[in-house]
């Protein structure tokens, strides 16, 4: 007999027959090629010579080599880890690993990559059908045969819309219309669609989780698993979300595209984690919830009978990609999934592979390095295991999850920029696959500020690549495919969640120019009233001198040219020694480096990539005086927050990135015991493309005065303003 309920690599005969077309062009795009499960993973190698392209300069530096001796900071080479890993770690640690775990050495330089190959027919989405006790069946049930013309659950009424082709023409060609709001909690919102003008939302004061269209062991799980958020301060009907996670899901709820630039690794992180966990799970369980529920429908018809209603599925299975900057980040995600699936201690959900994930994804205790000063929140960035390259696929069937799982039996990637990036390839590389990306529902990317300090490049290489048509089939069965899928209209779907600790103009583009959701795009727009600036310490003029650029692709010439006619001279003199030189970008680094190796000056410098014996000597140089200029860039100050003792001049080539590093370089000068702060000075060089990072710095105020008049600014910090 047939098993209808089968998912089959030729799509089954079509009924209607104006949908033939689709079909065929859709065919006619895919082409036949081996597919292979291994993925050649490349070896990155970082060259400090300034001939390196944009794409290698990959942030490397939180493991760059080098064996000789530091100083008394120096000794640790690796930055420190924080003793948060222990609950994800003890809970993944409590459980016994399944037979397929013993077999395996976790190793982070293997060269064939681990994919759980064993329990492929379990966690099948086409062979599986809905367990009565769950009662998911007859939820899927209650939406399809209600009266009601449009289901009140989100997800539905998401996936559930039919676009028209005017309307997609529109939103390829129109302008997004917006309009602003302001929320208790996110501030001021700026709300953007091209379609007919949305309904601006507002913000729920009160939220019950039985409203939130929740799937059913969520709305029991949530609360628990959320608990630690939350203070007494909140109101009894009100206990399962903090006022942010509230304000944060209502938005991510009606599958908005969303920017928060506010994250903060020491306190909001892990809420805002949790609140992007709970919606990607919600997504993944109604969505398969939906796909088992039409099994059992499609093996109870009448042979013969052919429907057209069963299209539950994208062209390829993974739904959720999660982008992340660290292992450890994705440890806590799936921790957290974990956490959200076990509705009692007694139900505990079967987890496939998690001693070998333990192993690979955590940290060891005993390798901590011993504790040296560093701020708070490097000490909560830099937890735990900080490999930056890692994919790791992962399956969910009701109470079962499945780590390691194939991608293309995957419901949730999660990985890191670089980890994709050596998976996706470049044109023309033989051994490169981009497919299963093309019918991803819901992306997440957190910390987008990091992947800055990273390469920015792989962010924009990814955003490519997304929801395209894939170039072969996968095995997919054509008449269980969405419409949307077929006519190539999936990033219209797509909903994007950005997680950001700074407005960018970078990231700001990314979510402007590669959001597509047709709902509309929601961004959180606050205006930073007072700056970095009030944080230096030390007594300080300082001179914020302006440069005049024709375009913003033209800056970075005009930069260089007015530093080396106007500022350089300036600092020449002996008297001005113990100058260091602030460079956020590398390239300008190698570029200034250059120039002052060409015209002969006394200087040494230290980037990323300097191995320690050499930054060891650069310090121990600079502080006596034996060099005049210390080059000195953003990355290296990122991944290692070394103190630089015997700065009595300082120049900001260019605005730092994270404006709290403005306050935390000007204070490194009281570092120095030498009694000569009178004679202590600070010189920063913006342009009028410059007013974001410049808002950062001094306040909103100021950089509205700032850039109006064309004059230098002169300003003086006495540590009290």
């Amino acid at each position: 007999s047939e098993d209808s309920d089968k998912s089959s690599a030729e799509s089954d005969s079509e009924t209607e027959v104006e949908q033939v077309s689709v079909y065929h062009k859709l065919l006619a795009t895919l082409k036949t090629s081996p597919e292979s499960e291994s993925e050649a993973e490349e070896d990155e190698s970082e060259s400090e010579e300034a001939g390196q392209s944009e794409t290698e300069g990959d942030s490397e530096g939180s493991e760059e080599p080098g064996e000789a001796d530091g100083g008394e900071e120096d000794k640790n080479d690796v930055p420190e880890q924080e003793e948060a890993t222990g609950t994800a770690e003890e809970t993944l640690g409590q459980e016994q690993a399944d037979g397929a775990d013993t077999s395996c050495d976790p190793s982070h330089g293997v060269t064939e990559e681990f994919t759980d190959v064993k329990h492929e027919s379990e966690f099948s989405l086409e062979t599986n059908f809905m367990e009565e006790e769950s009662g998911d069946c007859n939820a899927d049930t209650r939406d399809s045969n209600s009266s009601q013309p449009i289901s009140e659950d989100p997800f539905k009424q998401h996936m559930d819309k039919e676009l028209e082709e005017k309307e997609v023409e529109k939103m390829s060609t129109l302008p997004k219309t917006s309009s602003q709001s302001k929320w208790p909690r996110l501030g001021q919102l700026t709300f953007s669609s091209t379609l007919e003008k949305q309904k601006t939302l507002k913000a729920e004061k009160e939220v019950d989780v039985k409203q939130l269209h929740l799937h059913k062991p969520l709305e029991s799980t949530w609360p628990k698993v959320n608990k630690q958020f939350l203070s007494s301060v909140n109101k009894p009907n009100d206990s399962s979300f903090t006022p942010l996670q509230r304000e944060l899901f209502c938005i991510m709820n009606t599958y908005r595209d969303l920017f928060y630039p506010e994250r903060n690794a020491l306190t909001n992180g892990e809420e805002i984690r949790h609140a992007y966990c709970l919606h990607a799970l919600n997504h993944v369980l109604k969505a398969n919830a939906q796909v088992l529920s039409n099994n059992a429908k499609r093996r109870d018809q009448k042979p013969g009978t052919a429907s057209d209603d069963y299209r539950d599925q994208g062209l390829t299975r993974p739904k959720v990609l999660m982008i992340v900057p660290f292992r450890e980040c994705a440890l806590r995600i799936v921790h957290t999934f974990i956490s959200l699936l076990e509705v009692s201690d007694k139900r505990k959900i079967d987890v496939s592979n998690k001693k070998r994930f333990k192993g690979e994804f955590g940290s060891d205790p005993e390798e901590k390095p011993p504790n040296l000063k560093r701020p708070e929140d490097y000490e909560a960035v830099f937890a735990g295991n900080i490999d930056d390259h890692f994919r790791i696929g992962v399956a969910i069937l009701q109470r079962s999850m499945r780590l390691y799982a194939p991608f293309y039996s995957s419901d949730i990637i999660i990985a890191s920029p670089l980890g994709m990036r050596t998976v996706i390839g470049a044109e023309g590389e033989k051994k490169r696959d981009f497919d299963f990306l093309s019918s991803i529902e819901v992306l997440v990317i957190d910390q987008a500020d990091i992947y800055l300090m990273q390469n920015w490049e792989h962010v924009l290489h990814l955003m490519k690549h997304i929801n395209l048509l894939p170039l072969d089939s996968h095995g997919v069965d054509f008449s269980r495919v969405r419409m949307l899928n077929l006519n190539n209209w999936s990033k219209y779907y797509r909903q994007t969640l950005l997680f950001s600790a700074l407005q960018d103009p970078q990231i700001n583009s990314v979510f402007n120019k590669h959001c597509f959701n047709y709902v509309g795009q929601v961004a959180v727009r606050n205006v930073p009233l007072s700056g970095s600036i009030s944080h230096v310490v030390v007594q300080l003029p300082h001179v914020f001198r302006r440069l005049e650029a024709e375009s913003i692709t033209s800056v970075i010439d005009t930069r260089f040219q007015f530093f080396i006619d106007k500022v350089l001279p300036e600092y020449r003199d002996a008297i001005m020694s113990h100058t260091l030189v602030y460079v956020p970008s590398y390239f300008d680094y190698v570029r200034l480096r250059n120039y002052f190796k060409k015209e002969d000056l006394n200087f040494t410098h230290i980037c990323e990539y300097t191995k320690k014996a050499g930054v060891c000597r650069a310090r121990r140089f600079f502080l006596k005086g034996e060099k005049q200029f210390l080059l000195f860039t953003e990355r290296f100050h990122f991944y290692k927050r070394y103190t630089i003792k015997g700065i009595r001049n300082l120049i900001f080539y260019e605005l730092p990135t994270y404006s709290h590093f403005y306050s935390e370089i000007c204070n490194m000068m009281k570092a120095t015991d030498s009694g000569v702060d009178a004679t202590w000075t600070c010189t920063v060089l913006y342009s009028k493309y410059d007013a974001q990072k410049l808002a950062a710095v001094v306040g909103i105020d100021r950089t509205a005065q700032m850039l109006q008049s064309k004059k230098n600014v002169h300003l003086f910090v006495t540590g009290e303003n």
